[in-house]
């Protein structure tokens, strides 16, 4: 497991945080990887498409055995199992997992692009990275996450969750 991968973690149906729970679960429980870090929850309004209940949000980062593509396809069967549901470009979804980087790999595949590319324009991606990488450093952009929370652009909220009790802080 020498690789490091971050993915971000989103639900905004049925119940939320039980779904990004489950996620994280099935994750963890492949021998072929092994969280490091767990950002905290957060609630955040949906970004692209706005007719739709807000999302629960965090960023987790793993180490992996994976390649990129197999990473992609394991997240995939994941979503798949917890009934993704998606409703549409950036639509409702019971579950959703992003690669967000990948070591520090600059990527371009058909199903697949590392970093992610619009991970720099998302503030319910990059304040949960932020927590837990804030000297990452985006490959592209050549600045950390923290520089590139701090020139960011969108305007929709974000909001910490107390861990325990899921409620605003």
């Amino acid at each position: 497991m020498n690789n490091t991968a971050y993915i971000g973690i989103g639900s905004n149906q049925g119940d939320k945080h039980k779904n990004c729970i489950l996620a994280i679960e099935d994750i963890c429980t492949c021998e072929k990887n092994q969280l490091l870090k767990q950002s905290s929850f957060y609630l955040t309004e949906p970004w692209g498409y706005s007719d739709q209940d807000d999302f629960i949000n965090l960023a987790i980062e793993l180490k992996t055995s994976f390649s990129p593509l197999k990473l992609l396809s394991f997240l995939q069967g994941i979503e798949k199992k917890l009934a993704r549901g998606k409703n549409g470009k950036w639509g409702p979804r019971t579950i959703d997992l992003d690669i967000l980087f990948y070591n520090d790999q600059k990527l371009e595949f058909p199903q697949l692009t590392l970093p992610h590319p619009l991970l720099h324009q998302r503030g319910f991606e990059l304040l949960p990275l932020m927590e837990i990488a804030p000297y990452l450093i985006h490959p592209i952009f050549n600045q950390t996450i923290s520089q590139l929370f701090d020139r960011l652009s969108d305007d929709k909220s974000v909001i910490k969750l107390d861990r325990e009790k899921l409620c605003y802080v």
